[in-house]
Order: structure tokens, then sequence, then C-alpha cells
């Protein structure tokens, strides 16, 4: 089962779905696009509130002209160790300057959301079930200093420029 999680909490109801050969949106739906199904189908509407689904070989550039189409870019992590993913975050929010939904799927650890926070991610489709009830219960795990500049705002605590600590929130 997966649940979409955001620093608010869970949601009730989420209607994107990642589109496949064997999967579609229905009715009420709305469709996640591979990249290049996304950039056939943006050639061929004029709609706006897009989903496209990013997988770690995919080059994020491309997406540059039609950032302002995208309502939702889900951005695939297919195993715990593979973290091109950050870079596509890091890419979409520094880089491009993404303001939209910008969402981890597939391993999601509950060790890594603190990255993918600090990263530019807004939201998470969650699988793993010790990920799930630790979210339930408010255990994000945390780590106080930062070596590095983030997407997200960081306090300035004096010292190095490029060194940042957390807030407690």
């Amino acid at each position: 089962m997966t649940r979409i999680w955001t620093e608010s909490g869970f949601a009730e109801k989420d209607n994107w779905i990642i589109e496949t050969e064997e999967v579609k949106a229905g009715e009420g739906e709305r469709a996640l696009l591979p990249l290049d199904d996304f950039l056939h189908a943006v050639e061929e509407t004029n709609d706006i509130d897009l989903g496209v689904l990013v997988r770690p070989a995919d080059d994020v550039m491309r997406l540059k002209s039609h950032l302002d189409r995208i309502a939702l870019i889900a951005v695939q992590f297919p195993a715990f160790n593979d973290g091109r993913g950050f870079s596509h975050a890091s890419l979409l929010r520094e880089r491009l300057g993404y303001q939209g939904e910008l969402r981890a799927v597939g391993d999601v650890l509950i060790d890594q959301v603190p990255l993918m926070l600090r990263t530019g991610f807004t939201s998470f489709a969650v699988t793993n079930s010790v990920a799930i009830r630790r979210l339930e219960e408010g255990r994000l795990p945390g780590i106080d200093n930062h070596y590095q500049p983030a997407a997200r705002p960081a306090s300035a605590e004096g010292g190095f420029s490029w060194r940042r600590r957390s807030v407690a929130g």
C-alpha cells in the first residue's frame, strides 16, 4: 500500500497515477507520464497542470521550457542506494527554479526523508511499513549540523558561510 506523506501529514486521497502500458489514469485520476511520453504529450496539448515521472537516467534539463505547465514532478528512487534522484531534485529546484510539487516515489526509506526534504522534495509516496509507522508517530530522524547549502532555507548561525544548522521543528 502506498501512502502520500507531506510535512503536514498523510494525504487522505491522492489522484495521481503513474501511467504504464498496463496502468492508465481513469476518471477522476491524473496521469504521471514518463519523461518521453510527457514531452510528446506536451507538444500535442495546451493543458496545464500536467504530471511527469522522472527516472534516474532521465535528463531533467529537458523539462526546462515546460516547467510552467507541470503541477507535479515525481522522481523515482528504484533502490535505496540510487542517489540520482537527489541530483534531479537539486537541479530542478536550484538550477531550473521549479516551484511546484516534487514527489519522491519508489524505495523511500525513513532515513532518507530529511535529506530529501533538504534537497527540495515536498511529498513522498511511501510504501515501506517502517517508514509509514515512523511518519505516523512523528518520528522523523534528523541531523543538527549540515556542511552544505540546501534547497530549503536554513538558519544562518555565523561561522563559515557554507555551514548551516537545522532549525528544530
